[in-house]
């Protein structure tokens, strides 16, 4: 995907006179290194199934791997966005677990087994991440600190709120129309509820991504900010919007691991952070700005929890997992520091 360029105008836009017009929406969705990335995604597929065709090549283990997924794909799609921007957000991992602990409390707090109490407990949930995206967004925009140095201090404070509401025991009293529903319940006794949801989450912000005004922006300012900022677009305030966005998918992300597990699970996100950011790194959304796709993301968000899958299936210690992902992420890396060269070259 090329950078994209602004021009001053009443109205900002994003193109200059002369200048080839962007492609379709539904090109710039596919665009980029999503395609290799997807054949790396159906080639571990096709290898996996082979080696076991009885056990991997199953419905019900489909269902387990993108349920595995689920709360990643809604984390990787606010991260996609960020680092689209040239940003970082390393507190998505701490705003989860907060997010869910102060939907839990909301929840045990109204008291009932109904669907108020569990929208409740998902407002609430979403407002704690979009309160924490908010102070991101305003102290990378505003205040000018670096993005690492702010989401790794928001990483660490939510956390620490979370454990000072909690006294550092998890919270277990959780409606269980929301474990019977959300979290373990299936679409046409099928699709899980939690699959369903993540990919309705990744497909409307892929599409607002690659369609919309507001993903423009995000594109232009990822690729160059002083351009985007001549050009008239309220890069602050985009700014603060996109980590906004970034926050409040980790409060839903919260509310579904809440959902899936029954608790807040306070101990059991250490690494969220760094596994969304790899997601996406891998989907070959670039860590310089400018470039990056939805479904490259998804795609990103698969291959971890395929190999980790697969490793199982055919005896492989899963540790091996971690090192797999790893070259990978490397190596993503590297392909998109030879694109970057190879546009300069030009």
């Amino acid at each position: 995907m090329s950078d994209v360029t602004t021009a001053p105008a009443d109205e900002p836009e994003l193109e200059e006179e002369g200048q080839e017009r962007p492609a379709p929406f539904w090109q710039r969705l596919v665009a980029g290194s999503s395609t290799w990335i997807g054949l790396i995604l159906l080639g571990l597929i096709i290898v996996f199934s082979l080696l076991d065709p009885s056990a991997f090549v199953d419905t019900a283990n489909a269902r387990n791997i993108a349920t595995d997924a689920a709360v990643l794909l809604v984390l990787a799609t606010g991260m996609t966005y960020v680092i689209i921007t040239a940003g970082i957000d390393l507190s998505v991992g701490g705003v989860l677990v907060f997010s869910g602990v102060v939907s839990a409390k909301g929840m045990h707090a109204a008291g009932g087994d109904n669907w108020g109490v569990i929208l409740l407990g998902l407002i609430v949930g979403m407002a704690g991440g979009l309160a924490w995206g908010l102070i991101n967004g305003f102290l990378v925009a505003k205040a000018k600190i670096p993005a690492f140095v702010v989401t790794l201090g928001t990483l660490g404070a939510s956390l620490g709120a979370a454990l000072v509401i909690t006294g550092g025991v998890d919270e277990r009293e959780v409606p269980f129309k929301l474990i019977t529903t959300i979290g373990t319940g299936r679409a046409f006794n099928q699709i899980p509820w939690l699959v369903l949801i993540a990919f309705a989450v990744a497909i409307v912000f892929g599409i607002v991504l690659a369609a919309t005004r507001f993903g423009r922006y995000t594109y232009a300012v990822g690729s160059n900010e002083e351009a985007a900022r001549r050009s008239g677009i309220p890069v602050d305030r985009h700014l603060i919007k996109v980590y906004a966005l970034a926050g409040t998918l980790a409060g839903l992300a919260g509310f579904l691991s809440l959902a899936r597990f029954s608790t807040t699970t306070i101990g059991g996100h250490d690494t969220d952070n760094l596994q969304a950011i790899a997601a996406v790194v891998i989907g070959g959304t670039s860590l310089f700005g400018g470039i990056g796709t939805m479904l490259g993301t998804v795609f990103g968000v698969f291959i971890p929890a395929v190999l980790q899958n697969g490793f199982v299936i055919v005896g492989v210690n899963p540790f091996w997992q971690n090192i797999a992902v790893g070259a990978v992420l490397i190596g993503a890396v590297y392909l998109d520091q030879l694109r970057r060269r190879s546009q300069y070259q030009r």
